[in-house]
């Protein structure tokens, strides 16, 4: 029989410990001490006093763990003395069945990691869906992982324990994340379109307007339709996919939601459509029970975030606040193709645009739900956290001038050298950045142009990015940066351009958004964690016209985003939309 969480809160120390035998690995002492951490309301409130034991417990006793599990293919598995939980996992993951050349470069990888690092390589691998990674993913995981710095490679091991540990904890429940899998499968299905190019070899790549962007425009049609029972689903003028779902009070005022389906060039699967699936998910449950929220439900899958295809970053969101602007259209893409050609290709109408502006007045505010891209709720080991503010941001591009010359022939003291010049600028830029909670600043691109070996570069072109949770904090930063600047070039006997290139305001959360976002976690048994975006989001957008707030999630391999690296599990998308399920509950009941 499935265990549960009413046997677990009235066991003994001792029966509490026998029932969760095996969860990490020949370590019954974690499951010991978080017996006094009871009664937990929920399975993840029980994850996250085991996850707390283990980080109170101190590096030794962690080490002592992560050398407690065996090698993926090793020795153990070869003499069949696996504890049963690795036998199932190692088995599901085909380690059990490798070919003789797989077992070979497998044994040579463990041998290598061990000899860097001291401890075993551990990975979870039934993986992100909880079905078994293949052994090429496990192969090229291993390589990556080698070059990683040991105490990054000693957090991620624990990381892959506790994620470990969770789909153990889920076979002894007899737990299904039912509703993680769905949008999970949702997102594999979606990310098989991809732009020529890209797709031949295996990338992730959907700019505006492409065959594959309007099949994935097609595809998300049709599942809100027949698969969640949206009551009216629509391709608008710029080619957002726009579910709605009725409420029983048709008068009452709309939720909006969404994200953003169009991706970066071999990005990953969930940027943005993360926030599309989970409203779906939570709409079929709806159509499947039967249920009509007081209010309507508006789900939108944007067209276009990313300004890949052309530099009209926000399109999608920025047709519903009225600011899409109509110099877009003549905007050429690489091939020479404008906007306005693309759009009627697609037989999408021009004319139409201006319409897609949302009436406020009619909505009651703006929620997303959306993958971290960073790594700040990886390395805490937390599934959600709480968006305080998107920042604001500003970026330029500048150049440093000072006098090409001889390498060999100018003396240090009589150099007018650019891009030292431009290495001083980046140096206070990163102190500076550091300088404030939640500011970042950025030089991303240096170039010398037409730079030689033996030349004193004279000339340096850069780019800064400046972005924090408040304007003040970002202006602030931009001018002492530019007043630094000045000093740099003044005593280096240098001049310089410094051109803004653009500016978004900060979007701080509404504060009654926020909370409602912070109960729904709290409800799920995890502890409110509230963070700031440094990414810019279609929700900031919405701010201009009503209130907002956001929902992250996770991030596996240190969060990273923007890349094929980018995943998510099913568990901590079943929290997603239990957590979003929860929001729409505390709405019902504030409407009655």
């Amino acid at each position: 029989m499935p265990l549960t969480l009413e046997q677990l809160n009235a066991a003994s120390q001792a029966e509490f410990t026998a029932a969760l035998d095996g969860t990490y690995e020949h370590s019954p002492w974690i499951a010991e001490a978080a017996w006094a951490k009871r009664p937990f309301a929920s399975l993840a409130q029980l994850e996250r006093a085991l996850i707390e034991v283990l980080a109170e417990a101190g590096t030794d006793a962690q080490l002592k763990l992560i050398r407690a599990h065996p090698e993926l293919a090793g020795k153990a598995m070869v003499a069949k003395t696996l504890t049963a939980e690795s036998t199932n996992e190692q088995g599901k993951a085909g380690l059990t069945d490798c070919t003789p050349d797989e077992l070979a470069k497998i044994q040579q990888l463990n041998a290598d990691y061990n000899a860097r690092f001291g401890f075993p390589f551990i990975l979870a691998v039934r993986g992100p869906r909880g079905t078994g990674l293949s052994k090429d993913e496990i192969i090229a995981t291993f390589e990556r992982r080698l070059d990683n710095h040991p105490d990054f490679e000693r957090a991620e091991c624990l990381r892959n324990i506790h994620r470990i540990a969770e789909i153990r904890l889920n076979d002894k429940f007899g737990r299904e994340p039912e509703l993680g899998n769905l949008v999970w499968d949702w997102a594999e299905r979606l990310a098989q379109h991809s732009d020529p190019g890209y797709a031949e070899r295996g990338e992730l790549t959907v700019t505006y307007l492409t065959d594959a962007h309007r099949a994935c425009a097609q595809r998300l049609a049709h599942w809100m339709r027949a698969d969640c029972g949206f009551d009216e689903v629509e391709i608008d003028a710029v080619g957002n996919v726009v579910g709605l779902y009725h409420g029983s009070d048709r008068n009452a005022k709309r939720l909006l939601t969404g994200s953003h389906y169009d991706t970066v060039r071999n990005g990953g699967r969930y940027d943005g459509r993360l926030g599309i699936f989970v409203p779906m998910a939570c709409v079929r449950e709806l159509h499947r029970a039967g249920r009509r929220l007081p209010f309507d439900l508006e789900v939108v899958g944007f067209a276009e975030e990313e300004g890949q295809r052309y530099k009209a970053v926000f399109l999608g969101s920025g047709a519903l606040t009225g600011h899409f602007d109509p110099a877009w259209l003549d905007q050429r893409d690489a091939d020479g193709i404008t906007m306005r050609a693309a759009m009627e290709s697609a037989g999408l109408c021009i004319p139409d645009i201006a319409k897609l502006e949302r009436d406020p007045a009619r909505y009651q505010g703006f929620v997303e739900v959306h993958i971290e891209q960073g790594p700040v709720l990886n390395e805490l080991d937390l599934p959600l956290g709480i968006v305080t503010s998107i920042n604001g941001s500003a970026r330029f591009v500048g150049q440093i001038v000072g006098m090409a010359s001889h390498a060999g022939t100018t003396p240090m003291n009589r150099r007018r050298d650019a891009a030292t010049a431009a290495a001083e600028l980046a140096l206070y830029v990163e102190r500076r950045g550091a300088a404030v909670p939640d500011l970042v600043a950025t030089i991303g691109m240096l170039e010398v142009p037409n730079g030689s070996i033996n030349v004193v570069p004279g000339r340096c072109k850069f780019s800064l990015d400046i972005r924090a949770t408040t304007n003040d904090a970002r202006d602030a930063c931009i001018a002492d940066v530019r007043a630094e600047l000045a000093r740099i070039c003044e005593r280096r006997g240098l001049h310089f351009t410094l051109e803004e290139t653009m500016r978004a305001a900060a979007a701080p959360s509404a504060p009654a958004w926020q909370q409602r976002w912070e109960a729904a976690v709290q409800t799920l048994g995890l502890p409110i964690f509230r963070m700031p975006s440094g990414a810019g989001h279609d929700a900031m957008k919405l701010h201009e016209i009503m209130p907002q707030a956001m929902l992250f999630q996770r991030g596996l391999n240190a969060g990273i985003s923007h890349n094929p690296l980018e995943s998510i599990t099913n568990d901590d998308t079943e929290l997603s939309v239990r957590a979003f399920q929860n929001l729409l509950e505390q709405l019902a009941a504030e409407a009655r």
